[in-house]
Order: C-alpha cells, then sequence, then structure tokens
C-alpha cells in the first residue's frame, strides 16, 4: 500500500480509537496492530504530530509495571477534526467505489 495513503489512514485510526478513551503510545499501536501489520515508527511521530496541532493533550499516569506513560486524550479540536477526516474518507471511499464498479461494468461490455 502506498505509504502516504497508509499514514493518512493511520492517522484517521488513531483519532478514532482515542475516541472511544484516553490511550498510550504502546496501548495504541496495538489496537491498530490487531487489524494490520504496523509499528511504533510509524504511529508516535502521527501522535506527536497531533498533540503539536492541538487535537490531543498529554498527561503522565503512574504504572504498577514501570515509568509513568504518556496518555493521549483528545480536545475538542480534535473530536472536529476526525469528524471531517471521517466526512472526507467517506466521500473518497464513495468516488473509488463509483469508479472501480464503472470498471468492472466496462470489462463486462
Amino acid at each position: 500500500m502506498n505509504t502516504q495513503f497508509r499514514k493518512g489512514v493511520i492517522e484517521m485510526c488513531i483519532l478514532s480509537i482515542l475516541l472511544k478513551r484516553d490511550r498510550y503510545g504502546y496501548e495504541i499501536v496495538q489496537e491498530i496492530a490487531s487489524y494490520t501489520e504496523i509499528n511504533e515508527g510509524t504511529v508516535y511521530p502521527i501522535l506527536r504530530r497531533l498533540t503539536a496541532e492541538e487535537y490531543f493533550v498529554t498527561y503522565l499516569k503512574e504504572s504498577t509495571l514501570g515509568p509513568a506513560r504518556k496518555y493521549y486524550h483528545m480536545t475538542e479540536k480534535g473530536r472536529a477534526y476526525l469528524e471531517s477526516l471521517k466526512r472526507d474518507w467517506r466521500e473518497f471511499s464513495h468516488m473509488v467505489d463509483q469508479i472501480l464498479e464503472d470498471g468492472k461494468r466496462e470489462d463486462r461490455q
């Protein structure tokens, strides 16, 4: 899959995961990895950028399993951004589906 396309989709997935509840970075990686192959080197730069753009705020929470963990919490700005991305995704995927269906029809002719 195209790397840039994949990063955009992963960004939307990260936002969607954090809409449900606050999570720490590795937990986000594991959630996405349950659906597709991904590594931390893809997720952490996206988390840093989205935090810098104020879609998330972070806080530290003590862990019984080691050092404190940095949790990500979605802001209202992040919620609005996710809704915008979801609208764009639906429009884009609908357009692609139409093109693919049109291609199928031409193959049959």
